[in-house]
């Protein structure tokens, strides 16, 4: 594969994310007023949504037929400590972590094998790029958004994640790209 996967990474996120953008003709806007987030994701995908536990939500969001390219937005309780974003560390100290913490690639015999392609801070999010691939496997990308907000009771960590196989870029690469960078709290 060659890099234009990367060609059109967090660069074109955090300049878009910047600025407030219209929504697109093929997107229609999805917005959860119980978790105070809003979401732009390409019509006609489906959205699921696990039963709130009280400490964890979770709402994804797919193309029907294909589950292996979607969207999701994990919300976590987190601990009365984590204040801010940074609470978590420096983004690309945080991103490393993230992406060594999932790599297996140096076993024997050879795991999952994840590579860090980006990552960047912006208004309060980390924004994180990488790859996975597990032997034998097409490499699947993921595109991740990292902010917290209140409730009024403790603060939450959402976790925007947007992943499609490399067979998919053309399919849902720009799509999922952009329901990511969509990603805002109301």
């Amino acid at each position: 594969m060659t890099m234009s996967v990367v060609g059109f990474s967090f660069n074109s996120i955090l300049s878009d994310a910047l600025a407030e953008t219209e929504v697109a003709e093929d997107f229609r806007i999805y917005t959860d007023d119980v978790n105070k987030f809003k979401i732009s994701v390409p019509k006609g995908w489906l959205v699921a949504a696990g039963e709130p536990d009280g400490f964890k939500s979770v709402t994804a969001f797919y193309p029907e037929g294909n589950t292996s390219s979607n969207v999701s937005v994990v919300i976590t309780g987190l601990g009365p400590d984590f204040t801010k974003i940074e609470s978590f560390g420096k983004v690309d100290e945080f991103a490393e972590t993230l992406v060594s913490g999932l790599d297996r690639s140096w076993q024997r015999p050879p795991g999952v094998a994840a590579k860090l392609i980006n990552s960047k801070s912006s208004n309060g999010f980390y924004y994180i790029e990488y790859s996975l691939q597990r032997p034998g496997e097409t490499r699947r990308y993921l595109f991740s958004a990292l902010g917290m907000a209140s409730n009024g009771w403790n603060n939450r960590l959402y976790t925007i994640t947007g992943q499609f196989e490399e067979a998919d870029l053309d399919n849902y690469g720009s799509q999922i790209q952009q329901a990511v960078k969509s990603f805002r709290f109301i």
